[in-house]
């Protein structure tokens, strides 16, 4: 209990630098969550240098929402936030179009040939489930990514990609019967 206060009182102050304008403060935050901030870049079909820009406008974008920052959603769900909206705006501007139903990758259709049993470990298995999940539609995938590999609650992913629970309850279920269909098929298997 105590060590949970502490960490609070840490965080806190850490807020406060951070409102502060403390720039050591905010170049830690960047360290901290540049790596999350690509992530969700990357979930959108960004391009590295299109992910760069866009992470860039993500950390501007947060440092002048600071104040607004309530601290009731993690840290962490917020920046995702606001580098998704970031990132469907960089869309939207330049008008690339999303892909609704994209193909397989090569790796997982040369699974076929080597059979699951090939595919045995835990690693090789898990590498493959996400390579699939990159290949769901765009926003099927990022809910997907958001709640089973960051771990976020659906009211999390909701304000994130600010729509309605129910939706993101659809996102999931849909993502989960493609990503089962589409390992099934890359390993001639029913799931």
């Amino acid at each position: 209990m105590a060590e949970k206060r502490r960490e609070k009182q840490q965080r806190n102050k850490w807020l406060r630098l951070l409102r502060s304008g403390d720039h050591k403060a905010f170049a830690e935050l960047i360290d901290k969550y540049k790596e999350m901030v690509f992530l969700c870049c990357r979930r959108l079909g960004l391009r590295d240098d299109e992910a760069e820009d866009v992470a860039s406008e993500t950390f501007l974008a947060a440092y002048n929402g600071l104040s607004r920052y309530s601290g009731r959603a993690e840290l962490s769900t917020w920046l995702w936030g606001i580098a998704y909206r970031q990132g469907i705006n960089y869309l939207r501007k330049n008008r690339r179009q999303w892909q609704l139903e994209p193909e397989l990758d090569e790796r997982i259709a040369d699974s076929k040939q080597r059979g699951p049993a090939a595919a045995v470990q835990s690693r090789e298995i898990e590498k493959i489930v996400w390579e699939v999940v990159e290949r769901l539609p765009r926003l099927w995938a990022l809910a997907v990514i958001l709640h089973y590999r960051e771990e976020k609650g659906i009211s999390d992913i909701a304000k994130i990609m600010q729509i309605k629970e129910n939706t993101v309850k659809t996102y999931l279920f849909r993502g989960r019967e493609r990503l089962k269909e589409m390992l099934a098929a890359a390993f001639e298997e029913d799931y």
